[in-house]
């Protein structure tokens, strides 16, 4: 196979018998494969860093039953844009967006709608849902941002409706912002990198300080109910309320529906 792609991945390693390799992930809008340099490692390795876009030619070949491309040749292809080539999700962004906006319309709160309308439209948080992922280990592209955030939006809504004791307004906009940090504690793709902030803080710190700042209005009680939420959307046995436990199932659901293989 021969194209460009972005580089999201480089690390420089060993083989048990002491020979240098590279392990890289190319990515392109379609999704991304594990690549090896074997040969002529110090040539290329001086030819790109993680991040820059690349033409290769390679091999693919099938390695612990996963596909792994064995590269030939490899440069840099200074006229692409890297970030054009990041891993992007398959729905389309303006319905997203659209579900995104009818599920914050629903909160009926005035406080906690008012909260959710500071966030929903701030066009540089909208920029960051569709451009970054949700996690490495789901919806890990471009846009899968957006997609979880409204996913799991919409199982807490149903969720409030099939169980009328629960606070759907207070459910509902935990979800809407229970990943806001992420916009804060990564950089864009290709690599998706951790910035400065989100390595020493993550995205849950991050996330409850942002809401803080923005939901200085609301009740106390109401606040501290909807950062508790955030905080433990991680953390099932530090839920101290239904609506928290509530979310933390959700976040977990669409997780496991986005990535575990079906039979």
């Amino acid at each position: 196979m021969e194209g460009v792609y972005a580089v999201a991945k480089k690390e420089r390693r060993r083989t048990r018998g002491g020979s240098p390799y590279l392990a890289l992930e190319l990515v392109d809008p379609s999704g991304r494969i594990e690549a090896r340099v074997w040969s002529d490692v110090e040539l290329l390795d001086s030819r790109f860093g993680e991040g820059d876009a690349v033409r290769v030619l390679g091999r693919v070949e099938r390695f612990r039953d996963r596909l792994q491309l064995e590269v030939r040749s490899l440069e840099a292809a200074e006229e692409a844009d890297p970030a054009s080539f990041a891993p992007a999700m398959r729905r389309d962004a303006a319905e997203l967006d659209g579900f995104l906006e009818f599920l914050a319309a629903e909160i009926s709160h005035p406080g906690l709608r008012a909260t959710v309308a500071r966030f929903i439209e701030d066009e540089a948080l909208r920029t960051a849902l569709r451009g970054l992922p949700a996690a490495e280990t789901h919806h890990a592209y471009a846009g899968g941002l957006l997609e979880h955030t409204v996913g799991v939006a919409t199982l807490c809504r149903e969720a409030a409706q099939l169980h009328p004791r629960l606070r759907s307004d207070l459910v509902l906009a935990a979800a809407l912002l229970h990943d806001v940090g992420r916009s804060a504690e990564l950089e864009r793709g290709p690599t998706f990198r951790a910035t400065e902030e989100g390595r020493l803080l993550g995205h849950i710190h991050l996330g409850l300080r942002l809401v803080e700042e923005r939901a200085a209005a609301l009740e106390t009680e109401v606040r501290a109910e909807l950062l508790h939420a955030i905080a433990v959307h991680h953390d099932m046995r530090g839920a101290r309320t239904a609506e928290a436990s509530v979310l933390y199932h959700a976040n977990q659901l669409d997780a496991t529906a986005a990535t575990r293989p079906v039979e």
